[in-house]
């Protein structure tokens, strides 16, 4: 599943239209779409959209020895 695919399925969990989570990004609803069709939205913006959907993110590399090297949203 690419990033497109998980953001908008977050939206249809969340009830949120892709519209309305652009424009709480401060982005239009065009360029954001634009983003997502290129697959260029930033880990940044990845976290704002956990921010403000109230879900956790959270981006990692899992070492062989079971160790992770991750960001999260979470404080």
């Amino acid at each position: 599943m690419n990033t497109s695919s998980l953001i908008k399925e977050l939206c249809k969990e969340k009830n949120i239209s892709m519209a309305e989570l652009a424009r709480r990004l401060g982005q239009t609803p065009q360029n954001f779409a634009k983003k997502l069709k290129r697959e260029t939205v930033s880990t940044e913006e990845l976290m704002s959209i956990g921010d403000l959907l109230g879900v956790k993110f959270e981006q990692s590399f899992t070492l062989e020895n079971g160790e992770k090297i991750s960001i999260s949203n979470e404080s």
